[in-house]
């Protein structure tokens, strides 16, 4: 089953985890070979999901978002083999309430369905920045 989007009860779950300080999001992402448009234009994910990037980049920094890891899949070692992801990157926003009001932005919504085109399948996790240090179960 891909997942492409979050639905309204996730949503709401989301907008109750109200709390200060940032959230980091971590995007794992497989683009389709051929983007898939309602409109019938031509292009591939890749390029789809570069549309989508060049055109919500500046909404994502005007609610203080930013790109805190980016790197690229080389090799599943645990978990599904068969999950391989074109884009891989944390995305940090100054607190949840920003990642709430981007989506609601008209500029945003503009450049989604771009993304919608591009995606074939994805994973959007939501976690809180801790202290670096100490060891893997600290």
């Amino acid at each position: 089953m891909a997942h492409t989007g979050f639905d309204r009860e996730t949503f709401e779950a989301f907008k109750k985890m109200n709390r200060d300080g940032p959230i980091q999001m971590l995007n794992l992402v497989k683009l389709r070979g051929a983007a898939e448009y309602e409109d019938g234009r031509v292009m591939t994910g890749k390029e789809a999901y570069a549309a989508y990037g060049k055109q919500s980049a500046p909404v994502f920094q005007r609610f203080g978002g930013k790109i805190v890891w980016r790197g690229a899949q080389e090799m599943v070692v645990i978990g599904p083999s068969e999950e391989n992801w074109d884009v891989c990157f944390i995305a940090e926003y100054p607190n949840p309430q920003a990642f709430v009001a981007m989506l609601s932005d008209p500029e945003y919504r503009a450049a989604m369905p771009h993304r919608q085109a591009a995606v074939e399948d994805s994973r959007l996790i939501r976690m809180a920045p801790i202290p670096l240090g100490g060891n893997f179960g600290e």
